[in-house]
């Protein structure tokens, strides 16, 4: 079977991008995308692994968040930093997977991942709200393994 090699064009790159600093207007937390195409094992275990490669537990109030997605595999996981997970019940995410593995499975990939971003955006700012003196304490740019 042929897979293809990346997931996203330059244009739907910049779009999750764009849409990572959208969300990002109305909260200090942190999101971070990575894609990847294969996963051999549980996508939460990969997940973390990740999450702590690139640094998303370094936020300085623990709230970063990381959306991750091994593509070929139709894996995904969100892990959100220690100090969310302090303050949000334990189903926090839970409907945002939903929803994400809902356009996932009709093939929809970049609207999940936009969605999951805003929906993130939304759920931090309730904990985490934006403050002029906020800094952008990780790129938004897609990491990708």
């Amino acid at each position: 079977m042929f897979f293809k090699k990346q997931l996203f064009n330059a244009e739907q790159k910049q779009q999750i991008v764009a849409s990572i600093q959208e969300a990002e207007k109305v909260t200090s937390g942190e999101i971070k995308v990575h894609l990847e195409p294969k996963c051999a094992k549980d996508p939460m275990t990969r997940a973390l692994e990740v999450f702590h490669k690139l640094g998303v537990h370094k936020t300085e109030h623990k709230n970063g968040v990381l959306i991750y997605i091994a593509w070929q595999d139709k894996k995904f996981a969100i892990v959100g930093d220690s100090g969310i997970n302090a303050v949000v019940p334990a189903n926090f995410w839970d409907g945002t997977k939903e929803v994400m593995k809902g356009h996932f499975s009709k093939g929809e990939f970049l609207e999940g991942i936009r969605f999951a971003i805003k929906e993130t955006g939304v759920h931090l700012a309730q904990y985490f709200p934006h403050h002029d003196d906020d800094k952008n304490e990780l790129s938004d740019e897609i990491s990708e393994g």
